[in-house]
């Protein structure tokens, strides 16, 4: 891949907390990737518009507000039938583990819990695009 990889970073439904998703950004901005933040409170449908439109590589959902299981199947279905089979879909916030293996049976990409570190986020889409580090 020569181009740069571009990000969408999402906050979808009531959730108004977005510390989270803003060091996501920066950090992956830092790693030399475009990223479009959308800001507070979006739909499923107003993501992946958004996705569609910034034509992006990657969409990732922070999700704090306990709706990850209606959230990330919705906005997953909804890139399988506008033909973006080839965009992950990746997220982070506050999930169970068992949860997270559910979301990830369902093609979800990795889910990344409080904590996380922000070279293992950066590195797990550089390695899912086999980008070099």
């Amino acid at each position: 891949m020569t181009q740069k990889l571009r990000v969408l970073i999402a906050k979808a439904g009531l959730d108004g907390h977005d510390r989270g998703a803003k060091v996501i950004a920066a950090a992956l901005r830092d790693a030399g990737m475009e990223v479009i933040y959308t800001g507070l409170r979006k739909t499923p449908e107003a993501i992946v518009e958004a996705a569609l439109q910034e034509d992006v590589h990657a969409v990732g959902i922070s999700s704090l507000s306990g709706a990850h299981m209606t959230i990330f199947p919705k906005v997953k279905n909804l890139m399988k039938e506008k033909g973006m089979d080839d965009v992950l879909l990746f997220g982070g916030g506050i999930v169970p583990q068992e949860d997270i293996l559910k979301l990830k049976e369902m093609g979800i990409g990795e889910i990344f819990t409080p904590g996380a570190s922000t070279f293992a986020i950066v590195d797990y889409i550089k390695n899912t695009f086999k980008i070099p580090a």
